[in-house]
């Protein structure tokens, strides 16, 4: 049986509530068990436990943006795999380009959150992707082989099918 692909849609920091919760409404309704893709989408912080209970008898995946490494502690302005997964979500992004760019999260670092989220039960969405210095410099297949070996270091092979990977060249979004 073939794979169905998921796509994902990250809100970031945008829309309010309101609007995440009208836009969850409607992307219920439109997404239909039969669909021939798996959909997620990547609300904020804040909005996980109201869209959480909205789609929470759909097919759309709730997939935290981030977690932290560790289950618990001082860490201020971080979430933990567990919270995450208590208000509902299945997924979680790890990995992605502007954790590494802007917050300097480096690869030991994303392998930790990635080993943390299987640990309890999310299904890591592993981020790759090439900056466009990186591109032209012909680095592209070097940078990325680099991610996944590292970000999939230590994983057990039986683990493996519960971790997507998402090609996301830096240079092709807003950020890049």
């Amino acid at each position: 049986m073939k794979k169905k692909p998921l796509i994902v849609g990250n809100w970031k920091m945008n829309l309010t509530l309101r609007e995440g919760v009208e836009f969850a409404r409607s992307l219920s309704e439109r997404i239909s068990e039969n669909s021939n893709i798996i959909c997620g989408i990547c609300p904020p912080f804040v909005f996980l436990n109201d869209i959480c209970k909205i789609l929470k008898d759909s097919n759309i995946y709730v997939v935290a943006q981030n977690i932290h490494n560790e289950k618990s502690g001082a860490f201020t302005g971080e979430i933990s795999a567990l919270m995450v997964k208590e208000v509902g979500c299945t997924h979680v992004l790890i990995g992605h380009s502007e954790r590494r760019q802007l917050f300097g999260e480096k690869d030991s670092f994303i392998n930790a959150k990635i080993k943390m989220a299987l640990s309890i039960g999310l299904k890591p969405i592993l981020c790759i992707g090439e900056t466009l210095k990186e591109r032209e410099d012909g680095k592209t297949e070097y940078v990325i082989e680099n991610q996944l070996r590292s970000g999939l270091n230590g994983i057990e092979s039986d683990c493996i099918k519960d971790i997507s990977i998402a090609y996301e060249p830096v240079w092709a979004i807003g950020t890049g």
